[in-house]
């Protein structure tokens, strides 16, 4: 089983959110239209992004 550098994970997520979530339109969108939950639900759940970054983080655990 491999060793998962935490500190490497964690910069590769940061780099992540802040190129492509940061500024996020659909993000911007669904919190407006239909609110912060949902919003938080569609990152996590439907978004490429998200569930890319889901994934790294249970890497961490």
């Amino acid at each position: 089983m491999r060793r998962v550098n935490k500190k490497q994970t964690l910069s590769e997520i940061s780099e992540i959110v802040d190129t492509y979530c940061v500024d996020c339109l659909l993000k911007k969108h669904f919190r407006n239209d239909y609110g912060k939950r949902y919003a938080h639900s569609f990152c996590i759940n439907k978004c490429t992004v998200g569930e890319k970054l889901k994934t790294m983080g249970e890497k961490l655990i």
